[in-house]
């Protein structure tokens, strides 16, 4: 996926990690930069932060909340650019150097797919002298772990120049910047662009990759890619839209954030513990919040800030322990006893419905119950890309509690999509939607 849009406030308390760096404690960070290697140790690949072994427990994020990341046991945060017009690189690193984590910077690499030509000499040599000058001004920062060079450049391509352009640019960080490790990010793993790397990138010092739903069988994609090298798994999460099952007019079905918590520790002990001798840590997806599809499909926050089942998924595997606090559980969510999500629903307009709430809470009496109904998204992007969010329709919720859900149904004809949020006093928020049509 490509640079995300998040809107979540900051939680100001955040725990130091691997660094030694306790929180707002700047007086011990260090004139230089930190040192990064790759090391094989007794057959593992392995990173090593000034001289000490750093696995990766990450996620990506690059405004928001992302140094709640600390706080729940992680100690890393990736990027998809130097910086933005919210964050600049400089107040990314030095908020990460603050709370204890280390940055793996993202730099921004033209894709093809929005119409960079990598035939055009001119434009090639212009954004490698851009990215020369986001290198040096980056480089020395303590927090720095290493370059993520572009960002999924094999999705939607053809030109395979565009590697050749990835290897002119670790080539410069390596001549300016010898200090950290440098990795281009790609989408799943293919035996084109493997070769084409082996033989054409050795600047490069390994490969990442991001998966979803097919991240259980990254062992195999490797295999058949021919890849048998280090690497991160730098975005993984919820089962990707294009992974699930659709509706008859084709609206996909999202799991419930139980489901996907329960997807995302299955994940993590099967691939990225799994792959123990390869894999050198991983960033999940997302710390933060964005629309794609619907607006809770890939974020571990809500559009509020709540933290979804997700988060205290994080912290059971980055900790060995749960959190105190433990949010609600979504088990299940119909409409009129449908079976779901799964059934196809149609719904007459302007007729009121029900739709049951199947939640789990050591108090239920401290849940909030919110829902709303919106028009699917008819502007959908490709890759992660910028897709705006379809407005809540006013007035078609009569009430909400944590069992039922009595709606009015829109009139005009077409696909829409109920959506519930379950909240409690540490918020924590369980979610779940469901797809349906309203007939002509």
């Amino acid at each position: 996926m490509l640079q995300k849009i998040i809107s979540i406030s900051i939680m100001a308390f955040i725990l130091a990690s691997c660094s030694g760096v306790s929180e707002g404690d700047s007086s011990h960070r260090p004139e230089g930069p930190s040192i990064v290697e790759m090391r094989n140790v007794d057959g593992r690949y392995r990173l090593f932060v000034n001289g000490e072994e750093f696995f990766v427990k990450g996620a990506g994020c690059q405004q928001g909340p992302c140094y709640q990341v600390a706080a729940h046991g992680g100690n890393a945060i990736r990027t998809w650019s130097t910086g933005n017009d919210q964050h600049t690189g400089q107040q990314i690193l030095d908020d990460a150097w603050e709370h204890g984590l280390m940055v793996l910077m993202g730099i921004w690499v033209e894709p093809e797919r929005h119409g960079f030509d990598y035939d055009d000499e001119e434009a090639v040599a212009r954004q490698l002298q851009r990215i020369r000058e986001e290198v040096i001004r980056y480089k020395d920062h303590p927090a720095l772990l290493g370059w993520g060079i572009g960002n999924e450049l094999n999705l939607y391509y053809e030109n395979m120049r565009v590697w050749d352009a990835v290897n002119d640019i670790a080539k410069m960080i390596k001549e300016v910047d010898g200090n950290h490790i440098v990795t281009t990010m790609l989408a799943g793993i293919g035996k084109k662009e493997v070769d084409y790397i082996a033989q054409n990138c050795p600047d490069i010092d390994f490969i990442s990759t991001q998966m979803y739903g097919g991240i259980v069988h990254l062992e195999e994609r490797f295999r058949n890619a021919g890849y048998d090298g280090p690497f991160l798994v730098t975005e993984w999460g919820a089962t990707g839209h294009w992974e699930v099952e659709e509706t008859k007019w084709g609206s996909p079905i999202e799991q419930t954030s139980s489901e996907k918590a329960e997807a995302i520790i299955h994940r993590y002990n099967k691939v990225i513990l799994g792959q123990e001798e390869k894999c050198m840590g991983s960033f999940v997806f997302l710390w933060g919040q964005k629309q794609e599809r619907t607006p809770s499909w890939y974020g571990l926050f809500t559009e509020k800030g709540e933290k979804t089942e997700a988060v205290q998924a994080m912290e059971y595997l980055w900790t060995g322990s749960w959190p105190e606090n433990r949010g609600p559980v979504m088990s299940d969510f119909t409409i009129e006893g449908k079976g779901g999500r799964f059934d196809n629903i149609k719904l007459s307009g302007n007729g009121q419905y029900t739709a049951l709430i199947d939640i789990t809470h050591s108090d239920t009496d401290a849940l909030n119950t919110r829902a709303e109904i919106m028009p699917e998204p008819t502007e959908l992007s490709v890759g992660g890309d910028y897709e705006p969010r379809p407005a809540s329709i006013e007035g078609l919720i009569i009430s909400a509690n944590t069992s039922e859900i009595v709606f009015n149904a829109p009139q005009k004809p077409g696909a829409y999509r109920i959506l519930v949020y379950v909240t409690d006093q540490h918020n924590n928020a369980a979610t779940a939607n469901i797809p349906f049509f309203i007939e002509d």
